[in-house]
């Protein structure tokens, strides 16, 4: 086999520089969501680093590598999210001028997050890839070192020291299961772990919307890869070179998981652990979810990558989740147009222990006959079982009554 890229040594090496630059964070068991996916889960909680991400690691490897004129005229990289959080902290920590850029479409709270953390924030082009070719230019340009994301051996060191963090526990696990975006993370554990147990499966997971790695590794053709995804961290379009050896010769697998999978990941680890991840922090969770009989009934460990969720978003997809568990109900009623009516469908529903949080009263569109009142009602229940039962308390009490589709709420 061709030699790699990055060695134990180096893995090694990064753990003894980053020493008290970085958190040493904790892998917990995972009762909870265990009991709901059916193996004996392990997360390591990257989440609780200073910046809610394990790229503090790698960005801290590879600041340590520069000499003082390289520091003096400072670093640049392009990202949109948790890369430039982690240099920008670094960068301050060790007096480097950091210049960042980010897409246009960069959500204005990851771009003020960076600039709170003191790195210049540039703003070019639609695209990552639009982004990192300015950055290539500012690099060129002015003499800046270029802190790539994931293809780069000081990174790739940098994210293995989780794989040295976890050694205690690798002993006891069956699968060790990591998101890949550019593959930087699941490399450096990957280059860790299987120095300790050779036989341990590691499975990879990526959005199916971004299976580049996946596509390469298996020898298949550049793919249009795109669209809408709430695991942005691991939106990587083109794998790294790098990286892609190392997964190549050492990972056993790379699944691809859909975003309901990842909403419902997010979710549980929500209502279940209790904890926050964003999408693609998430996406190990996700894996393990779709393919829960692979898992069955053995020793499975992943790493919670990234906490930097839009509260937004998360509402949202706490929102979707209970409608997708039975829990909030859209209602779709139909009654007379007179007096008490409205006031006879709450007073049923109430009745049957249902909680009303919205009621549409439509009684002036055209498509609905002069003599009949359309409600939407959405309600807060137990379970679908209760929801089941409040529809049929409506239907026992001559209201017509129907449940709407999950998408429509």
């Amino acid at each position: 086999m061709k030699p790699l890229p990055v060695r134990l040594d180096d893995v090694a090496a990064a753990a003894g520089a980053l020493a008290g630059g970085v958190a040493r964070t904790p892998a917990i068991a995972a009762d909870a969501l265990s009991r709901r996916l059916g193996c004996r889960l392990v997360l390591k909680l990257e989440t609780q680093q200073p910046t809610g991400s394990f790229k503090v690691r790698g960005a801290l490897n590879k600041l340590l590598s520069l000499d003082p004129d390289q520091r003096a005229r400072g670093v640049v990289a392009a990202s949109a999210g948790n890369h430039s959080q982690g240099v920008a902290y670094h960068a301050a920590r060790l007096d480097i001028p950091a210049t960042i850029v980010m897409p246009l479409p960069t959500p204005f709270t990851k771009v003020a997050r960076t600039e709170a953390l003191g790195a210049k924030v540039e703003q070019v082009g639609e695209t990552l890839s639009e982004a990192q070719a300015h950055a290539d230019h500012l690099r060129d340009d002015l003499g800046l070192t270029m802190v790539h994301p994931y293809d780069d051996p000081l990174i790739v060191a940098g994210q293995g020291t989780i794989g040295l963090e976890m050694a205690d526990i690798l002993d006891d696990l069956d699968d060790l299961v990591v998101p890949i975006g550019g593959g930087g993370l699941i490399s450096g554990i990957a280059i860790a772990a299987r120095s300790r147990r050779p036989d341990l499966r590691i499975i990879g997971v990526q959005s199916t919307l971004y299976c580049a790695m996946r596509d390469a590794i298996a020898g298949g053709g550049a793919a249009n890869y795109g669209g809408p995804t709430i695991a942005d961290g691991i939106a990587v379009k083109r794998p790294g070179a790098v990286t892609r050896q190392i997964i190549d010769a050492l990972v056993d697998d790379i699944v691809t998981v859909d975003e309901t999978a990842l909403e419902q990941a997010v979710q549980l680890l929500v209502t279940e652990q209790k904890l926050v991840a964003e999408g693609a922090g998430a996406a190990g969770i996700a894996g393990i979810l779709s393919a829960r009989g692979r898992f069955a009934d053995r020793r499975v460990a992943t790493v919670l990558c990234g906490g930097n969720i839009d509260p937004r978003l998360l509402a949202t997809i706490l929102m979707r989740g209970l409608a997708r568990d039975g829990q909030l109900v859209r209602f779709a009623v139909a009654v007379e147009d007179r007096p008490g009516e409205l006031s006879r469908v709450t007073r049923l529903i109430g009745d049957a222990g249902g909680n009303i949080v919205e009621i549409h009263h439509n009684r002036l569109m055209v498509d609905v006959p002069v003599k009949r009142t359309d409600l939407e009602v959405i309600v807060d229940t137990r379970d679908a079982a209760h929801a089941w039962e409040i529809q049929t308390a409506l239907r026992d009490a001559g209201v017509s009554a129907s449940a709407l589709p999950v998408e429509t709420i």
